[in-house]
C-alpha cells in the first residue's frame, strides 16, 4: 500500500508540474508578444530635463512628428500670438512650452480627444526665431544667436560668437536686457569671473539681451619713442611700462619732462608731469620731448 500510495503522489506531482508549466507557457507567450510589439516602436528621443530647455516662442519653426499618423505629422511656424494650426485640433497654444511640454501637451490633446489611441509625438526645432541673443562689438563672429537651452551662461554664449578678439576686445562686457519687466544692466569683469569664488559673474543670458564687447582702452605714444602709435593700456599699467612697451626712447629722446596729456569727461584737456609709477588712464598722450644735448 505505501508504494502504490507514494506512485500515486508521484504521479499527482508530474500532472501538476506539467501542468504549471504549461499555464507559465501560456502567460509567457502573450507577454513575449507584447515585448516584441513594444521593440517595433521607435524609443522616445532622450531629451534634457524640462528646466534646461529652452522654450518655444513665436516665430520658432518646429517640426511635429506622430509615429505611424502621417496625417498628423508636418511643419510649421509658431505665429506671433504663439500658436500653430495643428490638424484635427485647430489652433494650439505653444508659446512658453519646453519642447518636452509641447509633446506632452499635443499628446494629451489627441488622446483625450480619441483622434490616437497611444499618441507617439515628438517635436524638433527647426529654426529659432524667439530665444536669441545679440553679441556684438569686438568678438569673432557678431550677430544673433540662439539660446539652444534655457540658463545658458555668458561664457557659453561669447563662445558662440568666436569669443572676444585677442589685443582687440576690452577685457569688461556689457550685459543688457530685461529682468522682471525692467531694464537690466550688468557690466562683466571677465579676469575676475574666472578667479576662485567668482563663478557667479557669469550670469545667466536672457532670450533678447545684447552684449557688447567694446574695444580695448588706448594711449596713445608720440614723440621721441622707438615705437609711436596707439597702445592697448592693460591694468595698472605706468608710464614706465608704457615707455617699455614702445621700444624706449630714441637716441635724441630723453625721460627727464614727460608730459601726459588726458581728457577729462568733461572734454576738457590737462597737460601733467607725471612720475614714472603713475598709472596711465585710457586715452591718455604720453609724449617724450627731444633731449637738448
Amino acid at each position: 500500500m505505501l508504494n502504490l500510495r507514494l506512485i500515486h503522489v508521484g504521479r499527482l506531482a508530474a500532472r501538476t508540474l506539467a501542468a504549471g508549466m504549461s499555464a507559465v507557457l501560456l502567460v509567457a507567450m502573450p507577454l513575449a508578444h507584447g515585448q516584441a510589439a513594444a521593440a517595433s516602436k521607435p524609443a522616445p528621443a532622450v531629451r534634457a530635463a524640462d528646466p534646461d530647455q529652452s522654450r518655444i516662442g513665436p516665430g520658432d519653426t518646429i517640426r511635429i512628428n506622430v509615429y505611424q499618423s502621417p496625417d498628423l505629422s508636418m511643419e510649421t511656424r509658431v505665429n506671433e500670438t504663439g500658436d500653430i494650426s495643428y490638424p484635427l485640433l485647430g489652433r494650439v497654444k505653444l508659446a512658453g512650452l519646453s519642447v518636452t511640454q509641447a509633446e506632452q501637451h499635443i499628446a494629451a490633446e489627441l488622446k483625450r480627444r480619441d483622434f490616437v489611441k497611444d499618441p507617439q509625438v515628438q517635436i524638433v526645432v527647426t529654426q529659432v526665431r524667439a530665444n536669441q541673443v545679440n553679441v556684438l562689438g569686438q568678438v569673432g563672429r557678431p550677430g544673433r544667436y540662439p539660446l539652444d537651452l534655457t540658463g545658458m551662461r555668458l561664457t557659453e554664449v561669447l563662445a558662440l560668437a568666436g569669443g572676444i578678439v585677442a589685443g582687440v576686445g576690452s577685457d569688461t562686457v556689457v550685459v543688457t536686457g530685461t529682468r522682471d519687466g525692467k531694464q537690466f544692466r550688468k557690466d562683466v569683469d571677465m579676469p575676475r569671473l574666472f578667479q576662485p569664488g567668482n563663478g557667479a559673474e557669469d550670469i545667466v543670458i536672457a532670450p533678447g539681451d545684447s552684449i557688447f564687447v567694446d574695444r580695448a582702452p588706448q594711449i596713445y605714444l608720440y614723440g621721441e619713442i622707438q615705437h609711436p602709435g596707439a597702445l592697448r593700456l592693460e591694468r595698472g599699467m605706468t608710464v614706465m611700462q608704457a615707455i617699455a612697451a614702445g621700444g624706449g626712447a630714441t637716441p635724441r629722446g630723453t625721460l627727464r619732462g614727460l608730459k601726459v596729456t588726458r581728457t577729462g569727461p568733461d572734454g576738457k584737456q590737462t597737460q601733467l608731469e607725471p612720475a614714472m609709477d603713475d598709472q596711465l588712464r585710457n586715452g591718455d598722450v604720453v609724449y617724450v620731448k627731444e633731449s637738448l644735448f
